[in-house]
């Protein structure tokens, strides 16, 4: 398929590897209760909510309790970690962008996701793997990866980056705060970060949910002026969206600087005295 880097694995290499020792296949879905209904045999599930956030602020969780997690996950540093979820894999994406924030070194995505696995009438199981325990030590958090308010407010007033809004169209132009079907609520105002580039997430994968080819992705991003020739920020409603969208730019299309804004359009849009348009057409 052309793409820059070897972080996609298919549902038969997932099945052929899933009992393999140095291999942890993980579930990450934005509903969390799926994984108890059913779920490849083997695979943990990593809770994004309970699991990946800090619980009293809005953040990631500190590096001794990421090591805690993955080795409670029997994660090793020499694990290959193979990650797959719901609704094209938008929360695997984030996991993904979350363990290379601390440096880990093998991580893949199963392309297609959870859907394609049930799609395919291969086995789900209700059954809890039995992990043993192991020993993690991971790297300070790569800063280069992420974006906070303060790195975004400076493109906005000096450039020196493009900003990808990955929501849906409503969202861009203000009509709604929230993705469509959902609640409209985390956000005191609606719209977009003044020059951000309109490309929706999930225009980056097919109808089967596995992600298009690199050249489909170039011209895709490129037809907005996304070439990777400088650096890329992202960002959506709570930093999911636009992780998928990271790991297509920086993964998949090999681009060498680009930034998730996790706080995205729930802090942006809750900030006093921070610019915003409304109501354009998206660009």
């Amino acid at each position: 398929m052309g793409y820059a880097k070897d972080v996609l694995v298919s549902t038969d290499w997932v099945a052929e590897h899933k009992d393999d020792p140095n291999v942890v296949v993980a579930e990450v879905d934005e509903n969390t209760d799926l994984y108890g209904e059913g779920h490849i045999p083997g695979a943990v599930a990593l809770h994004w909510k309970a699991e990946l956030q800090q619980q009293v602020k809005r953040d990631v969780i500190e590096q001794p309790e990421f090591e805690r997690l993955m080795g409670s996950k029997g994660i090793s540093n020499d694990t290959a970690v193979v990650l797959y979820g719901d609704k094209n894999n938008w929360f695997a994406a984030y996991a993904y962008w979350y363990l290379k924030l601390y440096g880990h070194q093998d991580v893949r995505i199963m392309d297609g996701g959870r859907q394609k696995w049930a799609d395919e009438g291969r086995e789900l199981t209700t059954d809890e793997p039995a992990t043993v325990g192991a020993s993690y030590s991971a790297k300070p958090l790569d800063k280069s990866l992420r974006a906070w308010r303060d790195d975004v407010l400076g493109i906005v007033n000096n450039g020196g980056s493009v900003l990808v809004d990955v929501r849906s169209p409503q969202e861009y132009s203000g009509e709604l705060i929230a993705m469509p079907g959902y609640e409209q609520e985390g956000a005191q105002r609606g719209g977009h970060i003044p020059d951000a580039r309109s490309i929706p997430w999930a225009q980056s994968v097919k109808e089967d949910g596995t992600f298009k080819s690199a050249d489909e992705l170039k011209q895709l991003y490129g037809g907005k002026g996304v070439t990777g020739d400088g650096p890329v920020t992202a960002y959506c409603r709570i930093g999911e969206r636009s992780s998928h969208t990271w790991f297509v730019l920086r993964e998949l299309l090999g681009f060498d600087d680009v930034r998730n804004y996790d706080g995205s359009w729930t802090e942006w849009g809750n900030l006093v005295d921070v610019p915003i348009v409304k109501g354009s057409e998206p660009r």
